[in-house]
Order: C-alpha cells, then structure tokens, then sequence
C-alpha cells in the first residue's frame, strides 16, 4: 500500500502521525511511504531521517493526496484538504466529527473511508489511540490551569499549592477517565485540594484507593456540582462519550456563582465541550473571559508537547495502520472489531451512530460494507 504521512497544518500543532522508526516498520512490510516536506520537524525529526528509513519526500499534500491510497494526519483534515480526498481513499486520523458538521458532509461527499483514532474501541471500552493523548491532555490541563490562575494571565492570582500558612487552591476535575485521573493527579502533586467526580460508583470507589490523599472522589450530582463550582479556583472538565457530543455538564447560570478570575479548561472541546460556554480556541488566542471566568478551550493541547505526544501517539497508532496497510481496510475490520469501531464514515454513508445521531443523519451499519 502506498500510505502518505501528511504535514499538519492546524495552528500552532507541531505532531506528526508517524515517526521514522514508523516508517522503517512499514517499508519492511514491503509498504511505500511518502512524506511531505518537514512533516516532522516539529517533532524534531528531520526529512533525512525520514529518507534513512525508507521514505520519499514529497514537496506538497496534494501530491500526496493524489498518490496515497491511505493518508494519515493526526488531527482531522482541514477545510482546504476536503477537496483533495480521494473516493475509497482511507483517511486514517483524529476525526471528532460528532461536533464537526461541516467536515462530515465534505467526508460524506468525497466518498472515502474515513477511520478514527478515537472510535477505535477495546472489548474492555478502553481507547487506545485515544488514551495517549488523553494522559497528555489531562497533564497539561492541570499544568495549564495553574497558569491561568496567575493575574498577568486573567486569573485570580492563586497558587494552586499554596505556602506554609496559606491554603491551597481548590481544584475541580469532572470526569475520573483517563484524563480526569491526569489531571487530578498533577493537580495533586501541585499541593491542591481537588474534587473528582464522576457518576460510577464502583469507578469512585477504584479512585479512592489509588489517588492521592488529597484528592477527594465524589459523586456527581448537579447540587453536589453547583455546591464544588462556588469554591473552585479551577474547573477541567473531562467527560467523554466516545464518538459523540460531550454533555454540557456545566451551564452559562453556573458561572454567575463562581468566583471572579477562576479559570475553565475545558478537554472535552474536540467533542464539543462539556461547558455551555465553551468555543474551541487555539494555541496563540488559548483565552477568553465570560462573566469574570477564564476559559481555556484549546482544541489540540497536546501539540504545543509535539516531541512527548508524537511519540506517545506513534506507540498505539502503528499497530493499526499496519494491519491496515497489510490487509486492506475491509479484510483489517473483519479481523479486528476494534478497527471496525474506528470507521466513520464510507462511500458517503455514516457508519458510527454517534455521529449519525448527532446531526441527524441515516445511520448504516458498517457490516453491509464487509459482507
């Protein structure tokens, strides 16, 4: 199979979907790799070392596009890509388009067959393309919160750790995944009194015994959520539905009762967000402000980390492209039902039911595609 590793061009996003070390691993497996030009150089890798491992590098992405039976990115194409995807092209990479309309009908309009890292789904309902860049995100939120509560950045001017006769800050984690428990567990080591929550009740009590002693699990009702938010300094919000929208767990009327300058990181954003209030930012304009409350809503946090997240990220994808790349997309699905989770839309027709739901589309199974 002939598989382009494209260049990423979101702002400020410095990831690349394949490492050399990637590239030698599919070349052995008799695949061509084409590589556009500095696609890793955020990443610290070189095209020369692209080259040593076995690759081409092509000048622009639309030579890629034009060639590659499989392209690979890590976040979802932009717009000025959609008119480069090829019928029965595989697009294999961050998706999100439960809470992207509009690239879901260029998807649907193209006719590709477009397989998400984060629909991919494990018999236990782990996410292992999604995980990765889940424990960055949830590190990152405390990291970045903790920022934001500084005043030269807009916040209160709080210390989340607090000094000997001053106390901590109060912390806010709504969802115990894997990103609630990064970010609780950084937040943590930070010296903060932090709140996690969330609504299983055997997930609480596992919480309980592996977090620190100064994390708090506790289950999430709205009172219990209105009651945590009035003393928050920082709020993450960390819910997930895989596939599909994120719930508004926190509404504009919350905010009123919160204190002036705490500060909001929404990592839900990519589906959404899970606050009313939230609009996906970037890394150069990460902020905005509504009623006194700081949100931080940047939708590719892990790239401003691109040498950790790239290499995170390559760990879990490689297994899946290979199998991919050495079966073909129909004959990797029948093998493999976690792959077959992870198509979403083919030859114009929505194969994951979250998406369909969301913008009120026909859902079709993916199995009439593979019988």
């Amino acid at each position: 199979m002939i598989i382009g590793v494209l260049k990423e061009i979101k702002v400020a996003e410095n990831r690349v979907c394949m490492t050399p070390a990637g590239v030698e691993v599919m070349t052995q497996h008799k695949h061509q790799v084409l590589v556009e030009k500095n696609a890793g150089l955020g990443s610290g890798f070189t095209d020369s070392a692209y080259q040593e491992a076995g690759a081409t590098i092509i000048d622009t992405a639309a030579e890629i596009f034009s060639r590659a039976e499989m392209v690979m990115h890590v976040k979802e194409p932009q717009p000025q890509e959609y008119p480069l995807i090829r019928k029965d092209q595989i697009v294999f990479t961050y998706l999100h388009l439960a809470a992207d309309e509009k690239q879901t009908k260029a998807l649907i309009e193209a006719g590709s067959v477009n397989i998400a890292y984060e629909t991919i789904q494990k018999k236990d309902g782990s996410l292992p393309l999604l995980t990765p860049m889940s424990e960055v995100a949830g590190r990152m939120a405390a990291q970045e919160g903790a920022k934001y509560l500084q005043m030269n950045t807009g916040g209160r001017g709080i210390l989340l750790g607090g000094v000997p006769g001053v106390e901590p800050g109060n912390v806010v984690v709504i969802g115990g995944g894997v990103v609630g428990i990064n970010a609780a567990r950084i937040a943590c080591g930070l010296g903060a009194k932090v709140y996690l929550l969330d609504t299983n009740l055997d997930r609480l009590r596992y919480l309980s015994e592996i977090m620190p002693s100064n994390c708090f699990p506790v289950m999430s009702t709205r009172p219990k959520l209105r009651e945590l938010l009035k003393e928050a300094d920082l709020v993450i919000g960390a819910v997930l539905i895989p596939g599909a929208k994120a719930p508004k767990v926190v509404t504009r009327d919350m905010l009123k009762d919160m204190k002036q300058g705490a500060v909001m990181v929404d990592v839900a954003i990519d589906q959404g967000g899970c606050f009313e209030t939230s609009k996906a930012t970037t890394h150069t304009e990460p902020t905005y402000i509504i009623d006194g409350v700081v949100h931080y809503c940047v939708a590719n946090m892990p790239g401003a980390v691109a040498k950790t997240s790239t290499l995170a990220l390559t760990n879990a994808t490689l297994a899946y492209a290979l199998q991919i790349a050495d079966k073909g997309w129909k004959k990797a699905c029948q093998d493999n039902e976690e792959i077959r989770l992870g198509v979403n839309v083919v030859a114009g027709k929505v194969t994951f039911k979250g998406v369909a739901e969301a913008f009120g589309l026909e859902y079709t199974p993916i199995e009439s595609f593979l019988k």
